[in-house]
């Protein structure tokens, strides 16, 4: 097999376990084949922007140009903070975007990777969100109208609870296994002030999710096509978006969007 293209981040279908496919321009490889195998990736040397196509010397934000980093609605402070959206006020860098993506239900929810985590998504995002982030399980906390609310729930936990995910337990698979999402629920609901409960979602079903991975690493090592342009090596899994290689040598597929790479396998 030999494909090339541009990267983007990849595409899942169904989990249990998680199907997972490398975007290649307009290609679609299906990994899960390949796991298993040697495989050969070597970056080009060329980076397109994922907004606007143009040829970037280095790729900001992952897989934006300069300008489009600091300019588009798709980078705006809002998306790692969703407690600034102005959506529901009309406003942002591109209101008409602002309204389509975040002026619509959102979901705050509580996810075990290496320990429990607040985040934050919206309903079309569910299960994708879970999996991009390599969760063990997912259960659904509350659900609002707008983006900024649902961060304003997000931002009453931080003391309580992580927003951030520890990348190297989570490829080793190293989580506390006692712990039962459903029970930390009601326990976070304790900690939400009164304002907050009327957004309380009745659904408590915590989702499990499967990845394909052989055996997990003991020690990680994380590398890039900054770093070396060419990986030739067996792919012994895939989590989140990081294709795991013998060795526990590991790569963040979605850091690399815009990179233009040769598939070989």
């Amino acid at each position: 097999m030999n494909a090339i293209g541009t990267l983007d981040k990849m595409p899942t279908l169904r989990i249990n376990p998680v199907q997972y496919f490398l975007q290649l321009g307009d290609q679609q490889i299906a990994m899960n084949e390949l796991i298993g195998k040697n495989i050969s990736l070597r970056f080009t040397g060329n980076i397109y922007c994922g907004i606007c196509s143009k040829k970037t010397y280095k790729s900001f934000g992952e897989g934006l140009c300069y300008n489009c980093f600091m300019n588009a609605a798709e980078n705006a402070e809002c998306i790692l903070k969703p407690e600034l959206c102005q959506a529901h006020e009309g406003k942002g860098r591109d209101v008409e975007w602002e309204i389509k993506h975040h002026l619509q239900p959102h979901y705050v929810y509580l996810a075990l990777v290496n320990e429990v985590k607040v985040g934050v998504t919206r309903e079309t995002q569910i299960p994708t969100r879970w999996i991009d982030q390599g969760a063990n399980s997912a259960i659904i906390l509350a659900e609002t109208p707008y983006r900024q609310l649902a961060g304003a729930i997000e931002v009453s936990l931080k003391e309580h609870l992580t927003d951030k995910t520890h990348w190297m337990k989570m490829l080793k698979n190293d989580f506390n296994t006692s712990i039962d999402l459903a029970v930390e629920k009601e326990r976070v609901i304790g900690l939400l002030p009164d304002l907050f409960h009327q957004y309380i979602s009745n659904n408590d079903e915590v989702i499990h999710i499967e990845y394909p991975v052989l055996e997990y690493p003991t020690k990680v090592t994380s590398t890039s096509f900054d770093k070396q342009k060419e990986i030739n090596a067996k792919l012994i899994g895939i989590r989140a978006q990081y294709l795991m290689f013998e060795n526990g040598v590991v790569i963040n597929i979605r850091k690399h969007s815009g990179y233009e790479i040769e598939l070989n396998a």
